[in-house]
């Protein structure tokens, strides 16, 4: 448990710290940051160069535990965060049954303790039983065995009454209420409707061209405008999830300014790519919500350095090969994201100059822990020895074949990435190395 890091950059937006320094851990806890430290009987990582920061916390991640292990489970999916330089994920409730009860939360936490590579596993309950949005879950109950969050994720509540009380609930429980905004008359269904005749990719040119039924950003802004005037009247704290419109992030913008508790995240896939990425019928940029347009994509960028957008999250959402391999229509929203979102924020966000590394690194560490209230995101003083090290500037290109996910669902296989994870560490212990010097 006792680690002595040397050789790198220390990179800590919560202390403003940027600097060439060692960093002692002893006994799981950030010890001390200081310039050649000698400690003597204890192992030593050699950085080699390489950034030595906070442990990326990633606050939406779907494992597919309980009832989708086919897809993914509690052993892949934390490997492939462990790689992706994510000590913490927070377990999305859709999943089969849904985080509504103890038994659940238990059950994810128990899996994360024998099968979770060391990566800290955090469950987000459903807001609902059974995920229908007509009966709410026991928020208390779910809180006090783990539950970090409660979330509508995948079934959007479409009902302003019953979305109030989940917010008066969730509020007297002192828990946020992450939010997936898609007003589903506009969507033909969306998430719940693959294969019954809901758009399956943004509204536009692009879906017009190639015969699709379109999601219209509409819909995303619309639902954004409820929940925030909802919460400007409950006073409750509530996250966006998956922000993708430029009328989202100018929604959120006006919230926050109105004194609304709100924050909102974004995926890299939707500053990354457009929905162009669609052509072909390639299913792999086939998402809830969709990849959208320039415009949104120059306002997501926006939003991130004036603040607007809080965080910067994966939506990892696996699914198996045979699911993926169909017709457009049918084939299922989501991408597999752990691996590829510190590469893909340094190549979208740093290179071409919209954000520094510091700022990059602050919406996946400080920001997210603030966002929910989770420990972590930093390296002051007696915190929790999470650290990811890493080389910012290497270049390198994605195999899907490689990555650690059971499912290899994602656009950017064959795609150039900048930013390599060399070490993963939670609690002081190494729990991934690809190349680290240890001596």
């Amino acid at each position: 448990m006792n680690l002595l890091i040397t050789n790198g950059r220390v990179l800590d937006p919560s202390q403003n710290l940027d600097d060439a320094r060692d960093v002692l851990v002893e006994n799981g806890s950030i010890a001390r940051i200081e310039k050649n430290i000698i400690s003597n009987g204890v192992e030593v990582l050699d950085a080699a160069g390489g950034v030595i920061a906070p442990g990326l916390i990633d606050i939406h991640v779907h494992l597919r535990t309980p009832g989708q292990e086919y897809k993914e489970d509690t052993r892949s999916g934390t490997a492939a965060a462990a790689r992706g330089g994510v000590t913490t994920v927070c377990a999305m409730p859709n999943t089969q049954p849904p985080i509504d009860r103890r038994s659940v939360v238990e059950d994810i936490l128990g899996r994360a303790r024998s099968e979770g590579n060391g990566v800290r596993v955090l469950p987000i309950a459903s807001v609902s039983m059974d995920a229908r949005n007509e009966q709410l879950s026991e928020m208390a109950e779910l809180k006090a065995c783990g539950a970090v969050a409660v979330s509508d994720d995948a079934f959007p509540m479409q009902d302003a009454g019953f979305m109030r009380r989940a917010f008066q609930y969730a509020k007297t429980c002192g828990l946020v209420t992450m939010l997936h905004c898609e007003e589903l008359s506009l969507t033909g269904g969306g998430h719940a409707g693959v294969g019954k005749g809901g758009g399956v990719m943004n509204e536009g040119r692009v879906s017009l061209e190639m015969g699709l039924r379109g999601m219209p950003r509409l819909a995303e802004e619309i639902a954004v405008f409820m929940a925030c005037t909802i919460a400007r009247a409950v006073g409750n704290r509530i996250h966006i999830l998956h922000t993708t419109t430029a009328g989202a992030v100018e929604q959120i913008r006006r919230a926050k300014n109105d004194g609304v508790k709100v924050t909102a995240e974004v995926c890299p896939h939707h500053f990354a790519l457009t929905d162009e990425a669609c052509r072909g019928y390639n299913t792999d940029a086939k998402m809830n919500p969709p990849l959208r347009l320039e415009e949104d994509v120059a306002a997501l960028i926006e939003g991130l350095k004036d603040g607007t957008i809080d965080a910067i999250a994966t939506d990892h959402a696996p699914h198996a090969a045979h699911e993926k391999e169909r017709e457009f229509d049918l084939a299922p929203f989501g991408i597999v994201g752990l691996e590829t979102m510190l590469p893909l924020s340094i190549k979208y966000l740093v290179e071409p100059g919209h954000l520094s590394l510091s700022q990059v690194i602050e919406k996946m560490t400080a920001a997210p822990a603030r966002v929910l209230g989770l420990p972590g995101g930093t390296l002051r003083e007696g915190a929790p020895a999470d650290i990811v090290i890493f080389q910012p500037d290497e270049k390198w290109t994605l195999c899907a074949a490689d990555l650690a996910s059971k499912s290899r669902n994602t656009p950017f296989d064959g795609h150039e990435m900048i930013g390599r994870v060399q070490a993963t560490i939670v609690d002081g212990k190494v729990i991934y190395s690809r190349r680290a010097n240890r001596v």
